[in-house]
C-alpha cells in the first residue's frame, strides 16, 4: 500500500509541473505581454524564472509553485485605473486579460496545494 501512495504522490508531482508546462507554452507569451505592459518587473523576473524551472531536467514543485505566486501578487497589484490606461493606449481589454490569467495562475496554484 505505500508503493501507491508514492507512486500516486510521484504522479500528482508529475501532473500538476506537466499542466504548468503545458499551460505556459499555449499562454506564456500572452501572459508575458501582459506584465510587461504593465511594467510589472517581478512578475516578469518570475516568468523568465519560471520558464527556466519548467526546462530543467527535474523540476522542482517548490520553485514553480513559488514562481507561481509572485505572478499571481504581481497580477493582483495592478488596479483598473492602469488597466484602463492600457486598454485605452494598446487597443486591448487589458482588464479582462488581467482576469483571465488571474484566474487560469489561481487553478494552477490550487493544483499545486491539492496534490497529493
Amino acid at each position: 500500500m505505500l508503493i501507491n501512495t508514492n507512486f500516486n504522490a510521484a504522479q500528482a508531482a508529475y501532473d500538476r509541473i506537466a499542466d504548468t508546462e503545458l499551460h505556459f507554452r499555449r499562454h506564456g507569451a500572452s501572459l508575458s505581454v501582459l506584465l510587461d505592459v504593465f511594467g510589472a518587473s517581478a512578475g516578469g523576473d518570475a516568468f523568465c524564472e519560471l520558464h527556466g524551472f519548467l526546462s530543467s531536467q527535474q523540476p522542482d514543485p517548490d520553485k514553480i509553485y513559488a514562481a507561481l505566486q509572485q505572478i499571481k501578487k504581481a497580477l493582483s497589484n495592478q488596479s483598473a485605473k492602469a488597466a484602463d490606461i492600457a486598454s485605452r493606449e494598446r487597443g486591448f481589454d487589458a482588464d479582462a486579460a488581467l482576469r483571465w490569467h488571474g484566474a487560469r495562475i489561481s487553478e494552477l496554484l490550487g493544483r499545486f496545494n491539492n496534490a497529493v
